[in-house]
């Protein structure tokens, strides 16, 4: 049985950078993928528990929407890598432009995405 890195992606309210980033990498079979939010309005909220489960938190955008910082002051006692992605919230869900720049920030630590083809690995569309 293959184990599976289990990824977290934050944004603000888990409504179109983070959900975005879960769907591209959803069907890939070396990740378990979730997506959260900071904001306690956000549509799936990041808990205790998530950040406990992850093995790596990719956030959106550290310089302005401060998500690293967050994370880390919400959950001090959570050791686990997080990555800002400097990713703006200025697209909507599956935005072209979202998912390249999604793509161009994940590619360095997580590959493409790839999704299974007849039992194999083969690299996802875009």
């Amino acid at each position: 049985m293959v184990v599976r890195e289990r990824i977290l992606f934050v944004c603000t309210a888990n409504v179109d950078r983070s959900p975005t980033a879960e769907f591209l990498y959803l069907g890939d079979p070396r990740y378990e993928v979730h997506s959260a939010g900071t904001a306690p309005f956000a549509t799936n909220p990041l808990s205790r528990e998530m950040m406990l489960w992850a093995n790596r938190i990719f956030v959106m955008n550290e310089r302005e929407d401060r998500h690293r910082t967050l994370v880390k002051m919400r959950f001090p006692d959570v050791d686990r890598d997080v990555i800002d992605l400097d990713i703006e919230d200025r697209w909507r869900r599956g935005h072209p432009e979202l998912v390249d720049r999604l793509l161009r920030a994940l590619k360095p630590h997580l590959g493409p995405p790839v999704q299974p083809e007849d039992g194999e690995l083969g690299e996802a569309e875009n």
